[in-house]
């Protein structure tokens, strides 16, 4: 794991299984491999092409809540709930971690501004976020929560840990777009 993989995501040591860490890691390394984007403009650009010029929270800040938030919830969930909705805390943190790891596929910037590039336009982050984590061994209940976190999950079945992800991630979106309409 690089040094610029743990400062974007110290949360990465709340993962206890170090080689599911280390795929998920690799997978964020992959992407900025890949991406035009730099770790730098992960905390500058908005989080969301959807809400507006005026939305001043960045990628990594979005990111990182809807990561604690659903950490949170799970364990909640596991301390209420117990064996009756066991939730896998490995997998949702990892599973956090990389839903929006496509977006750094999906987005350009231009003219200092971020926007939706070519690549975005045939494929959304849900999509390129599952390709990325495959090529680096991400199991396939982690790829299921970047598949279906997003509006594409509402086809699938969504485990328990899919489920909280995606709601941690709207809880952390629908307010802002509501709020700069």
């Amino acid at each position: 794991m690089t040094d610029t993989i743990l400062k974007l995501w110290p949360e990465l040591m709340w993962i206890k299984d170090e080689d599911l860490r280390e795929k998920i890691a690799k997978t964020w390394q992959l992407a900025l491999q890949k991406s035009v984007l730099t770790a730098d403009d992960l905390q500058k650009i908005p989080f969301t092409l959807l809400a507006g010029p005026d939305l001043k929270v960045s990628f990594m800040a979005h990111k990182r809540c809807v990561v604690h938030v659903a950490k949170e919830a799970g364990e909640k969930m596991n301390e209420f709930f117990k064996d009756e909705l066991p939730v896998n805390m490995d997998v949702l943190i990892a599973g956090a971690i990389l839903a929006d790891v496509g977006k750094l596929l999906e987005y350009e910037i231009k003219d200092g501004k971020s926007v939706q590039g070519m690549y975005g336009k045939y494929l959304r982050h849900p999509f390129s976020g599952v390709s990325l984590a495959e090529q680096c061994g991400v199991p396939a209940e982690v790829c299921h929560i970047i598949a279906a976190h997003a509006g594409e999950g509402d086809m699938v079945k969504r485990t328990v840990e899919a489920y909280i992800v995606h709601h941690a991630d709207f809880m952390t979106f629908e307010p802002f777009r509501e709020r700069l309409k």
